[in-house]
């Protein structure tokens, strides 16, 4: 399963270790790594030229000097890192040690800064989004075709949980067993209509009940029948996407 950042962080960590790429998961994607974070850095030099790069106010200035000591910060896994809706519904610091294994094996969450990071891999607090421009680099151009490599050598089912704006730095190829994931409710008419807010606690909580179930499901027919024991509403949609309901 692939998710979505945040834009919000949680401070602290583990402050015996640091920020160290090798420790990643996706090692091929560590050159890539290296030139963002060094603009980053750099970046994060100037208050006034960061603030704009990063698009915050006065009240948010701290990201910037958090950005500027990255490379010594504590670290925690990345399934905690991460706050806002999506991951409140995950709460994963909850979730008991098997659970919490399950999701460092079969979930990576796609940063404009890492690129795609397994779920436990140890991360800094930082600021930054898909939409950061940096000094002599593209985004777009740089993540689009490394993430795509990464995700399409994985075998089996690849569920896609990102916004339409992570998806643009490295779509899921198509493929046999690759779906993006759509969250909806349904009208009394009987027509799916897309969430915004309950779109992200959707996702949160159905990631949280798959790792609670332990089971790495091959296809997405194994998801199907699962979700349909547990009542969970979760049906094909369009061609490459499965609609949960809530």
């Amino acid at each position: 399963m692939i998710l979505p950042p945040s834009e919000t962080k949680r401070d602290g960590g583990d402050d015996t270790r640091v920020l160290t790429l090798d420790a990643l998961s996706y090692t091929d994607l560590s050159l890539a790594r290296e030139q963002v974070l060094s603009a980053l850095v750099a970046l994060s030099h100037d208050d006034a030229t960061a603030a704009k790069a990063l698009k915050i106010g006065p009240t948010l200035m701290f990201e910037v000097a958090r950005n500027r000591v990255i490379h010594s910060s504590p670290v925690m896994p990345a399934m905690d890192r991460y706050t806002g809706v999506l991951y409140d519904g995950l709460a994963a610091d909850t979730l008991d040690a098997g659970a919490r294994a399950f999701l460092a094996q079969h979930v990576v969450v796609h940063s404009a800064l890492f690129g795609l990071v397994g779920a436990g891999d140890p991360i800094p607090a930082y600021r930054m989004s898909h939409d950061t421009r940096l000094p002599e680099l593209r985004l777009k151009h740089l993540w689009r075709a490394p993430v795509s490599a990464a995700i399409d050598a994985h075998d089996g089912l690849v569920l896609d949980l990102r916004s339409e704006s992570y998806v643009e730095l490295g779509p899921v190829p198509t493929g046999t067993e690759r779906y993006y994931l759509r969250v909806l409710s349904r009208g009394a008419d009987g027509t799916k209509r897309a969430l915004n807010h309950f779109n992200k606690k959707g996702k949160g909580q159905f990631v949280r009940a798959l790792a609670q179930s332990g089971i790495d499901h091959p296809t997405a027919d194994s998801l199907l029948a699962w979700a349909a024991a547990n009542n969970i509403t979760l049906e094909r949609g369009s061609d490459g996407e499965l609609d949960l309901l809530v």
